[in-house]
């Protein structure tokens, strides 16, 4: 089982872009093994909404719904994983342990772990400091 971190969900967003066609080509010789979080979901919709609230015009505003409705479409079409119980067991345990990343990353690795997966990521800097988190970066050939 695969879990695309948020930052390989942002490429796969953009279209077509080499990066994220990297990335569909790695989904593509694993199916149905690739999942995203809810985690990457509420990042990327905050993330929107943001844009959407600082949209001085209204042609700034309906490129902002554009992205807002293919992010939500992009998301329809991947399996999605909630924060469960063990996964919340495991960030609170991971929080005791005073690893020092951001939250939404200590809950993406929380999802990661309850599940025995491995994290699809580009920010191995901060990940690594997460011990049995298993890490690859499908943005590099």
């Amino acid at each position: 089982m695969f879990i695309l971190d948020t930052d390989h969900l942002s490429f796969l967003e953009r279209g077509s872009h080499p990066i994220g066609d990297r990335i569909l080509a790695r989904m593509k010789n694993v199916p149905d093994q690739c999942f995203a979080t809810i985690i990457s979901y509420e990042e990327q919709t905050r993330g929107w909404l943001g844009v959407l609230a600082k949209a001085k015009t209204i042609v700034d505003e309906i490129r902002a719904y554009e992205k807002l409705r293919a992010q939500l479409r992009n998301y329809c079409s991947i399996n999605l994983l909630t924060f469960d119980e063990l996964a919340a067991t495991k960030f609170q345990e991971l929080k005791r342990s005073k690893i020092r990343i951001a939250t939404m990353d200590l809950k993406i690795a929380s999802i990661t772990l309850a599940r025995d997966a491995t994290l699809t990521t580009r920010n191995r800097s901060d990940f690594v400091k997460i011990p049995g988190l298993k890490l690859e970066d499908w943005t590099k050939e």
